[in-house]
């Protein structure tokens, strides 16, 4: 029996021939990655190797990465102090890969990561941070882990006790329709399974719509499988891939394309044709209370929030702008804008989008995560109606339980700026 992507990029990673589904391995690591929590992470390194009488060093200072991305810049006093620790850390241990508060390099982790070029084809990669998913786009075995477990890979290189996950098998085929696009696929495809219909499995992406899907498409759906509880996305990597990579992420040495076998075994398989798909939109409070936008549409909203790991990036950017050009968001509505990283947002700004989007009445913020987790920037006032395009809709995930939250595509988002409803951006035209 052949092997899925994922099983044969665990049996690379632990030196065997093959490897199947429910097998307990410990894999090397070829990314760890970290952000503010890495302060977490540095706590219980050290513990580590109290009483030793070795120096806390971290296996490989050249496959960590540490990115500041969830309060930035800092919000209080303890979010600077546990900074400053960590930029301590980072320089003691010779960490390179380290992503600052900087208006240069900046950026959300899960954006940073791959426009740097640290993910290839065939790595294994881990974060802690749940949505460490999204690195499957380019063919890795990406998943997030916690603290602890972390501090155990900065001390051994590998992740202990991992068994290898069944797979889920998704081909997707068909033209989107105007107006719908990589958002809307995986949150029907979550509406579909459910948030535990893939619970501790790999969903991995195949058909025609995947191939012609640009990676920033594939970034967006990789990252909200862990919605479904996959452990993991996937998309084995193409030509689109090595495109990326050598384009956008300017990785000049080769890249090693791995695919699973033609006779992989699959716990299940999923066609879907997105042909007939409309926008859809996650109600509150779970991202699987997903609904057409027809079945949606005039819902009223206090604040529209784009960006995030999810859609922040220039195409999605690009998508609102040119909804909003020319045109105001309604009074009374608040519109965020984060763009994903510095780049994104330089290359916004070049392109003009940024002063589109504030010429409609748009507040463009900084790279960073704090609306969609709710910890800084944008919070919600009790009974606020947020429509969003970032990951998670669960009661106070933006801050604040008593207001709700809608997750969308910045398509819609960008449409229903204007009206200050859930709107479908088809409605709009010759409007």
């Amino acid at each position: 029996m052949g092997m899925t992507i994922v099983e044969k990029i665990l049996a690379r990673a632990v030196g065997q021939d093959s490897v199947k589904a429910g097998d307990v391995v410990e894999p090397a690591v070829d990314l760890a990655m970290s952000h503010e929590n890495a302060a977490l992470v540095i706590n219980q390194f050290t513990e580590i190797f109290k009483g030793t009488g070795l120096e806390p060093r971290v296996w490989n200072p050249s496959k960590i990465a540490i990115i500041f991305d969830h309060r930035v810049p800092a919000e209080s006093p303890k979010t600077a102090t546990n900074q400053k620790k960590i930029r301590d850390f980072v320089a003691q241990q010779g960490i390179a890969k380290f992503h600052d508060i900087r208006g240069d390099e900046g950026g959300i982790c899960h954006q940073i990561l791959p426009e740097n070029g640290y993910v290839r084809p065939g790595y294994v990669v881990v974060g802690t941070d749940s949505h460490t998913t999204s690195h499957g786009a380019l063919g890795a075995f990406s998943f997030g882990i916690g603290a602890t477990e972390m501090a155990s890979v900065w001390t051994l290189g590998k992740v202990l006790n991992v068994e290898v996950p069944a797979t889920i098998k998704v081909i997707v085929n068909g033209v989107f329709r105007q107006y719908v696009y990589p958002k809307d696929l995986i949150l029907h495809l979550i509406g579909k399974i459910t948030a535990e219909g893939a619970n501790f499995k790999v969903i991995e992406f195949h058909g025609e719509t995947i191939k012609k899907m640009p990676t920033s498409g594939r970034l967006t759906i990789c990252n909200m499988t862990v919605e479904a509880g996959a452990t993991s996305g996937i998309v084995p990597p193409d030509d689109e891939t090595l495109r990326y990579l050598r384009e956008e992420a300017g990785v000049k040495e080769k890249v090693e394309i791995i695919a699973p076998d033609s006779d992989a075994l699959y716990d299940q398989t999923i066609e879907i044709d997105v042909s007939d798909l409309e926008p859809q939109i996650a109600l509150p409070h779970t991202v699987d209370n997903v609904k057409p936008i027809s079945e949606v549409e005039g819902v009223k909203v206090d604040q529209i929030v784009i960006g995030s790991c999810t859609n922040g990036r220039l195409d999605d950017i690009a998508i609102a702008a040119q909804i909003l050009k020319g045109r105001k968001i309604a009074r009374g509505i608040r519109m965020l804008v984060f763009p994903a990283s510095a780049r994104i947002y330089r290359q916004a700004i070049e392109k003009g989008y940024v002063s589109d989007l504030m010429s409609a009445g748009a507040v463009v913020m900084n790279s960073g995560c704090g609306p969609c987790l709710g910890v800084h920037q944008g919070a919600l006032a009790d009974g606020d109606v947020a429509l969003s395009t970032t990951n998670r809709n669960f009661k106070g995930r933006m801050g604040n339980p008593n207001s709700e939250v809608y997750l969308c595509s910045p398509a819609v988002a960008a449409a229903s700026a204007i009206t200050g409803m859930i709107t479908s951006p088809k409605s709009l035209i010759n409007r």
